[in-house]
This record gives C-alpha cells, structure tokens and sequence, in this order.
C-alpha cells in the first residue's frame, strides 16, 4: 500500500452518512471566523465525528469545493495508515481534513511527504526543538510521534475527483502514551491552524515528483536515517528518492520501496 490511499467513488445513502451536526462555533469562533482566520473558502467544524475524513469524503461527492476544511474537537473512529486507530480526544489535539481536487495525478504518490515537508517547519514555532519526518507520513518531535498524515483519493475512470488529506496533530500528548508529543504548552490551536491550513493547500497545488530541494529538506530532518529497520524489509535505512521510495540498502544493492509500513529495529 502506497502513503496514500484510493478507490473509486463510494455510493452512500441517508442511512451511512458521516456527516453529523456541525457545532455553532469551535475555540471560540464560528465557521465564517474559522474560514476567514485559515483562508479556506470553507470551514464545517463539529463537536465529535467518527472521522473528519469520512465527512471530507461524503462532502465532496456532494460537490464540495476545493480548499474546504472539516475540523472535529474529538473523533471517535480517527484512522491512521493500514486501519490503524488515531486517538483523537476532545481538546486535545488538531483533528482536520482538507478537501482538494487535484490535476496532477502523479503528484499524489508523493503528497504525504509533501504536507510533511510544508508542515514540519510550521510547527517548529511549536515545539521545544525542530520536527523531524518518518517516511512516509509522520512527524516527530524527538523520539516521540506529533502526528501523521493520511492522503485518501476518491478517483473516477481514471482520473482523481478528489483527495482528502487528513492531519492529526497532538496539542497536547494523550496521557499513557510515552511515545507520544505535543506542542508547546499554552499553544492556540487557532494559532496552528492559521499557519498549517495554507501550508497543506500550498502542497497540495504542487506537482510532479519531488524536486532536488525537497529531497535535501527531507534529508534534513529525516528521523531515521542511518538506523536499521526490519519491515518493509531488513536492511540501513538511506533516505528518499524523488518519487518518494524509502531507500533501503541491503547487502551491497541499494532497494527502494514503495509501500509498506516502516518498523525500526528493537523499536516497540
């Protein structure tokens, strides 16, 4: 499985709908606030949904603008990469997805790392010390996770109608979870939000691979580089390549993967 993840267009009836009652305001503002603070042309918020990117998903189908952003304080069914759960508790972290239609199809094979490559530099004014990137999706503070970023796209024929690009960032680390971070405490998530809604919408109007400059920032904060991993496969970890393959080297070949989920040796 690639960093992002599509299928064709779903069919929904009244009885599934994902969209639930948007809340009156969020952090002390209302939606047109909200879309006038992040520069989106849209902002539905909520109180507590399954998925912000279940309502993405049902909003587009029905014809939703580009730049749209859906923002839940809480989610109950938050998801991260292969199905896996993303707590998302109320107050507790940014919970938002953003709606895009894209024209380059090429350019989705690498948007994940593209976000993180836009958001890292954002959130150092948030955090203690610089973040760092995991391919293909995560941003870190140290040794401990921040948040992820899972790209979904919706295609019909053979074209992309829509993505949806979900952000979950901790404000503050769930309590239990020692390999968890957060931001600066006293951190607005209005603060944030001014700042990563135009970073992602900004990446998201890129295409093509990624350029020489985009690999060398990676680079640069690149998490786990020169250490060894055990899945995708066994072997050094060496970086990222322009179409955004894991470089992995194995014996004396030099491998690139292109899915998969990226476990460290001796890594929990």
């Amino acid at each position: 499985m690639s960093p992002w993840a599509w299928s064709f267009l779903p069919s929904h009836s009244p009885a599934d709908s994902a969209i639930a009652h948007p809340v009156a305001r969020y952090d002390g503002l209302d939606a047109a606030e909200l879309a006038a603070h992040v520069g989106a042309p849209r902002v539905v918020a909520f109180d507590e949904v399954g998925s912000t990117l279940d309502v993405a998903h049902e909003l587009a189908a029905a014809g939703e603008v580009p730049g749209t952003v859906i923002l839940a304080d809480a989610q109950t069914s938050g998801r991260g990469r292969l199905g896996r759960v993303w707590r998302s508790d109320a107050g507790a972290g940014i919970w938002l997805t953003v709606i895009e239609r894209p024209r380059d199809a090429s350019a989705l094979d690498v948007l994940s790392l593209r976000i993180g490559l836009a958001l890292a530099p954002v959130l150092d004014d948030f955090t203690a010390t610089p973040v760092r990137l995991k391919w293909p999706n995560d941003l870190y503070v140290g040794s401990a996770k921040l948040g992820g970023i899972l790209v979904e796209a919706r295609w019909r024929d053979s074209a992309p109608e829509w993505t949806a690009i979900g952000v979950g960032i901790n404000v503050r680390a769930p309590e239990g979870e020692p390999q968890a971070a957060g931001l600066r405490v006293g951190t607005a998530r209005i603060d944030v939000l001014r700042r990563v809604v135009p970073a992602i919408r900004a990446a998201a109007a890129r295409s093509g691979p990624l350029d020489a400059a985009e690999v060398a920032a990676f680079a640069a904060r690149d998490a786990v580089a020169g250490r060894r991993c055990t899945e995708p496969v066994r072997g050094l970890i060496r970086g990222i390549d322009p179409s955004g393959g894991l470089a992995v080297e194995i014996g004396s070949q030099i491998a690139v993967i292109r899915a998969g989920s990226l476990v460290l040796e001796n890594e929990l």
